[in-house]
């Protein structure tokens, strides 16, 4: 199994961050490798992925969420993977968004990307460009304000 943990801080409230965060389906727009996401309910998503050339769809749902604080989710089926982002309030306008992903490289170019730390860096990457999205952004492109008590299973 291997673990990434990647921050950036966005000069945005935290509850700008995270309401953009919950918005799955925009995800393409600065996650690399992500073609697209389907919103299937308030806890499922469907993802279209291809990285390296390999193309894979995949469920997920997510297994627990509190507004302004943690989205945390884990694979239903195909990749094995869960992780957890965290929205830190630093003060009125800006936040620090932290990324936790555990996953489980399939076939050798995963096992050789993950040995020389390629997914640390499209992690950090990807903050990047969700810092520059949401920061260039007047409001979030949604919201969705729910929570999701620890231990969502189904």
């Amino acid at each position: 199994m291997t673990t990434v943990t990647k921050s950036i801080d966005v000069d945005v409230p935290v509850r700008r961050a995270y309401d953009q965060w919950t918005q799955f389906e925009s995800f393409p727009a600065f996650m690399g490798g992500v073609e697209s996401i389907r919103q299937v309910d308030d806890t499922h998503t469907h993802w279209t992925t291809k990285v390296g050339g390999v193309e894979r769809e995949f469920d997920t749902v997510i297994t627990e969420q509190h507004p302004d604080e943690r989205v945390a989710w884990k694979s239903t089926d195909g990749p094995t993977h869960a992780g957890v982002v965290t929205f830190h309030r630093l003060g009125d306008s800006q936040t620090r968004v932290t990324v936790q992903m555990d996953w489980e490289p399939e076939g050798l170019v995963e096992k050789v990307g993950s040995a020389f730390n390629v997914d640390d860096h499209q992690v950090q990457a990807d903050l990047k460009k969700f810092k520059t999205f949401i920061e260039e952004q007047g409001a979030p492109t949604g919201a969705w304000r729910g929570d999701v008590p620890a231990g969502n299973e189904s």
